[in-house]
């Protein structure tokens, strides 16, 4: 019997595995993937997440992949353009790492501190013992059906999680499909750091990763997802027109791989433990891409859920007690990136308000770093968007301007 089974092998559930295998629990690592494989997925990581990396001991392992470290952050809304990159406990550079690659150095590490792997495991269902979750049933590729047991099974299998439906844990924080994209893996492309370009009918994006490639994105509104998929290229094509810049630079590389799309993204909360089970990652909460969030909050959210496991098994509390903090510390985080996230995938032009701010960070480095620190939980943004802030933020501007 196992201390824990996590189903999903990737940037939440790796790390999961890892970190209580580090405690010495007994872990099941499954996924119906096998290792390297791609999956679709933003990949950028914020600084917190880089420096979660570091403290885990893998983020040598993550550079020797050839991800570039990204410096600067270029962000443009209503025509106004801001750079910087905050820094976060001494990390001064995000990530945008492939997931083939990612990945198989977090599976590595989770296997190094002791989890047993099963890739290429298909779920089938989870074992009931009345109202508690006790194990899995799955099956390898071409083999028999097989039952484990643990004391905790861990959904970390993705928005599409095959445990979430098992549990039906309560949905909360809903919001409707607001993005659709595509992207695809260009080489030759001139870039300094990452670029996102907030447009009036869609957003683009590009990021360095890996082998000296540029991963390009669009993403527009979801109610355009069916038209855009019957001509997804020359949709991607005209999209970039909007940044003539950043088209040009495309149009000087080459395409290396295919366009991958997607659309209907949900955005949701789940109550993420229950008798016998726990979700993590995207299976527990997910939300538009626009923010780039999704690894950053996996890790964030599998060191929390870890230590809850390890606090309850330990005795240092009822485990229902530290799951229930596992939530509310996740939403304490989470909910105000969520409610930026919705708003940055609203494709309504900013307001005459946010237009004013932008105006002013110009010149103002300090408070540009702060305000790009907001979309990766670097910068509170209770704290950020207090009005005595903002009030100094445009007074100095405006003081600047005068002597100007």
């Amino acid at each position: 019997m196992y201390d824990a089974i996590v189903v999903g092998a990737r940037c939440a559930g790796s790390p999961t595995a890892m970190l209580l295998a580090r405690r010495g629990y007994r872990m099941l690592l499954v996924d119906r993937d096998t290792f390297p494989s791609d999956i679709l997925s933003t990949h950028y990581i914020h600084q917190p997440g880089v420096a979660k990396l570091q403290e885990w001991g893998v983020l040598e392992g993550v550079l020797a992949t050839n991800a570039p470290p990204i410096k600067t952050l270029h962000i443009e809304s209503g025509g106004i353009r801001l750079k910087g990159m905050p820094i976060y406990q001494g990390i001064d550079f995000a990530l945008c790492p492939r997931r083939t690659a990612l990945d198989t150095v977090l599976v590595d590490a989770a296997v190094a501190a002791g989890a047993e792997l099963r890739d290429g495991f298909v779920v089938e269902d989870v074992v009931w013992d009345q109202d508690t979750v006790v194990g899995i049933r799955g099956h390898g590729k071409g083999r028999a059906s097989v039952e484990e047991r643990a004391r905790v099974v861990i959904g970390a299998d993705g928005m599409h999680s095959v445990i979430a439906p098992k549990v039906q844990p309560q949905e909360y924080n809903t919001r409707p499909p607001l993005g659709c994209g595509y992207y695809a893996y260009f080489s030759g492309v001139p870039m300094d750091g990452a670029e996102v370009h907030f447009l009036e009918e869609n957003v683009n994006f590009g990021f360095p990763t890996n082998d000296g490639q540029t991963c390009v994105a669009v993403e527009w509104p979801n109610s355009q997802f069916a038209a855009i998929r019957q001509d997804y290229e020359g949709a991607f094509v005209r999209a970039l027109q909007g940044t003539p810049d950043f088209a040009a630079r495309v149009a000087q590389g080459r395409r290396e791989t295919r366009f991958t799309g997607v659309g209907n993204i949900p955005n949701f909360f789940r109550t993420p433990y229950g008798s016998g089970w726990a979700l993590v990652g995207d299976a527990g909460y997910h939300k538009d891409p626009v923010t780039g969030l999704g690894i950053t909050d996996a890790f964030l959210d599998a060191e929390l859920l870890a230590g809850a496991l390890h606090d309850g098994w330990s005795g240092h509390r009822p485990l229902s007690e530290a799951l229930a903090g596992y939530e509310r510390r996740r939403n304490e985080r989470a909910f105000p990136l969520y409610e930026l996230t919705i708003q940055g995938a609203s494709f309504q032009p900013p307001p005459a308000e946010q237009l004013m701010l932008l105006r002013a960070l110009q010149g103002n480095q300090e408070d540009t770093d702060r305000y790009l620190g907001l979309i990766s939980g670097i910068t509170p943004v209770q704290e950020f968007m207090a009005p005595e802030n903002l009030g100094r933020i445009i007074t100095r501007a405006g003081r600047q301007g005068a002597s100007g």
